[in-house]
């Protein structure tokens, strides 16, 4: 399945963003360009990026895009080389929403639902599993087995559980072992996966498919998995996590 955008996080601290417009929408941009810590610019300055907040912004939007601006217009997905998201902010864990311009409205729901659950100490667990990335890494040299091993912490239970609160001493018990998991699905629907499967999609380094395997379950292994269709599962051991799934 093709993105329809691909989703980025931008350091503004100290760099130009034009900022066109007046009135509520244009308060609110700056506000969270303010935030962001970029300085706010009219449209003659150079800079990468624009945000167009006017009425009738097409000619406004053709004149920096022609200069090579990427450009976000209030309103007008349409126009739009970027879009805004909805934020949940957990310093340094940052959550965006977004609905390529499709709805705000619904964005905000999510962003809203998404407040209530996550917890307040969040951003601090955060920063005290950052504080283990030399030990993570000497104690396991090989990435697939380290990010088996932190997969394992943040699951449910774990050491650092993002909804438990947990702190506990790190260690490899339930990481997911190196080899091949196969998965015999009954339900074309993503969400009818069981937390098990989700997770082991979730880790895998590769995904061998069937044909009729639905490109919603394979979108729930990482984006940077190798996906890898075939009529029959492979033979041969690799390195890492190699999950099979076909349908049952």
């Amino acid at each position: 399945m093709t993105l329809h955008s691909l989703p980025l996080f931008v350091r503004l601290a100290g760099r130009a963003v034009i900022l066109v417009g007046e009135g509520e929408a244009a308060d609110a941009k700056r506000r969270l360009l303010d935030r962001a810590g970029a300085l706010v610019v009219d449209e003659q300055a150079e800079a990468s990026l624009a945000i167009v907040a006017l009425d009738a912004p097409e000619e406004t939007v053709a004149r920096l895009q022609a200069r090579g601006v990427l450009v976000n217009a209030v309103d007008r997905s349409d126009l739009c080389d970027f879009t805004l998201p909805a934020i949940v902010d957990r310093d340094p864990v940052i959550i965006a929403i977004g609905t390529g311009g499709a709805s705000a409205g619904l964005a905000a729901a999510l962003r809203q639902r998404l407040e209530g659950m996550l917890p307040a100490g969040l951003g601090a667990m955060t920063r005290r599993l950052s504080a283990l990335r030399g030990e993570l890494r000497a104690r396991y040299p090989d990435m697939g087995e380290r990010r088996r091993v932190i997969a394992a912490m943040l699951a449910p239970g774990g050491a650092f559980d993002p909804f438990g609160g947990g702190d506990a001493v790190v260690g490899s018990s339930g990481a997911t072992p190196d080899g091949r998991v196969d998965l015999r699905l009954t339900s074309r629907d993503p969400d009818d996966l069981t937390l098990r499967q989700a997770r082991v999609l979730a880790n895998a380094d590769r995904v061998y498919h069937g044909p009729d395997v639905p490109a919603a379950i394979l979108d729930r292994a990482r984006a940077d998995a190798a996906r890898i269709g075939c009529d029959a599962p492979p033979r041969a051991s690799e390195p890492g996590l190699t999950v099979d799934v076909r349908m049952a």
